[in-house]
């Protein structure tokens, strides 16, 4: 057996005897034991349990993932699984399951969004939506009806999320936001940003009011179904598809207003993301 087949067999062997605290506590064929995954990856994983061995399935924040099986060695099928889900994302690929072992690191799961930027490094950066990227500086009201900047934030955690109540994935994903946005409760230093697109505001915050929502609702400036622009804190403009190429999309900035996740699409389960985003908060910034 090569050399690193044996040392990861080794290891396994090593983090089932020990019951070690890092690795989650879930059986191999509990597929709702699998974190971030949608419908279309819990089917994924399901069909990975009915493969044969060697196989493997990687996961990544987001709901990145993927599978490989039939082949040589183990560390051929986590090979191939990995880098297959690395083609799909940004974010940081991981194992989650090899052959008939969950090897899943719960503890580490919630760094993935690691290494942040200092400020210095932040300083440098070009602007963008991409991870690593600055974020665009818009031009916005605060939730008071107060003119702002989105860098007046500066310090905090951001989740920006764009939506709209004509969105029926906006609608439906609300009350996940809202769960997570009572998780946070009186956090100083995570902030949801909520930006209504191609509507006023007034039309988005009397919706959210009529369901009982209490979401930080700020205004994107947007006025009507046919503005399909924002304004910049310099007063020039981007088009809301260079930021969201579907409604909803979210991203989460750090303390120094970089990206560090985004995601197209509605979220499902936000309530998950809150040690990533308490470890950006606690992490970054400095």
């Amino acid at each position: 057996m090569p050399i690193k087949s044996l040392l990861l067999h080794v290891l396994l062997a090593a983090l089932s005897l020990s019951g070690a605290g890092s690795v989650l506590a879930a059986g191999l064929n509990d597929v709702n034991a699998v974190p971030h995954l949608n419908n279309a990856g819990r089917e994924g994983y399901q069909d990975f349990l009915r493969a044969g061995t060697h196989r493997a399935f990687a996961i990544a924040p987001g709901g990145a993932w993927s599978w490989k099986s039939g082949e040589v060695t183990a560390d051929m099928a986590s090979d191939g699984a990995l880098q297959t889900c690395q083609n799909s994302t940004r974010q940081t690929c991981v194992l989650y399951a090899l052959d008939d072992q969950v090897v899943f690191n719960a503890k580490d799961w919630n760094t993935l969004w690691r290494p942040y930027r200092n400020r210095a490094e932040a300083a440098k950066s070009g602007t963008g939506s991409a991870r690593g990227e600055r974020f665009f500086d818009l031009a916005i009201k605060s939730p008071a009806g107060k003119a702002m900047k989105l860098s007046d934030l500066r310090g905090k955690v951001l989740l920006v999320h764009f939506w709209g109540t004509w969105c029926p994935p906006c609608r439906n994903e609300m009350p996940e936001l809202e769960k997570l946005h009572k998780a946070l409760g009186s956090s100083s230093d995570i902030q949801l940003v909520l930006l209504q697109m191609r509507e006023d505001y007034g039309t988005a915050s009397l919706w959210a009011d009529a369901q009982g929502f209490r979401l930080p609702l700020f205004d994107s400036g947007v006025v009507d179904a046919g503005s399909d622009t924002l304004t910049l804190a310099g007063g020039k403009h981007i088009r809301d598809r260079e930021l969201a190429r579907v409604f909803p999309t979210t991203y989460v900035l750090d303390k120094h207003g970089m990206v560090v996740f985004s995601h197209v699409g509605p979220v499902s389960g936000w309530l998950q993301y809150l040690p990533f985003l308490r470890d950006t908060a606690a992490s970054s910034g400095k």
